[in-house]
């Protein structure tokens, strides 16, 4: 396991949470683009990370696993309320659904974070008695933001179980 996720595993209660969506679909190389258009779509509506919402990433595909072209990653920005789907930024309404879900904070760098991912999935899951619930790994990106060293960066990595 990469050494800069704390190996304690903590069981939550994760709350439903309403999201604006935006699914990246293709080549995760070019995932950048869909990230700018998300923060772009955030500045113009006033939806700060900093301020007033929370920034996920749902792993809506394996990027190894799937081939570029059906590649999936969930790009969202927790709402209070639903947001207007006719943007051009191509924004949907989502939810993360409320359930338990076992948790580990990673330190470091996003692209690092497949060890984390990978280790609860195969190290901890196989041998802790519990299964993997029916929504998709998920990450909730804790300190981002411009000024922020990336070796300080604090990203949640949420493995939804079942009831």
């Amino acid at each position: 396991m990469n050494h800069t996720s704390d190996i304690a595993v903590r069981i939550v209660d994760f709350p439903e949470t309403l999201v604006a969506l935006l699914t990246h679909r293709g080549d995760p190389a070019g995932i950048g683009h869909s990230i700018a258009r998300f923060i772009a779509w955030r500045k113009a509506t006033g939806l700060s990370p900093l301020a007033s919402s929370r920034t996920f990433g749902i792993a809506l595909s394996k990027p190894k696993a799937a081939p570029d072209d059906t590649f999936c990653f969930g790009i969202a920005g927790s709402v209070l309320s639903p947001v207007p789907e006719d943007t051009p930024f191509g924004i949907v309404n989502g939810c993360i659904p409320a359930g338990r879900c076992a948790v580990l904070r990673h330190h470091g760098h996003h692209d690092t974070l497949s060890g984390a991912a990978q280790f609860l999935l195969c190290d901890w899951l196989p041998t802790s008695g519990e299964q993997h619930g029916d929504f998709p790994l998920f990450f909730q990106y804790l300190s981002i933001g411009q000024g922020v060293d990336e070796l300080a960066w604090q990203t949640e990595v949420y493995l939804p179980l079942k009831a």
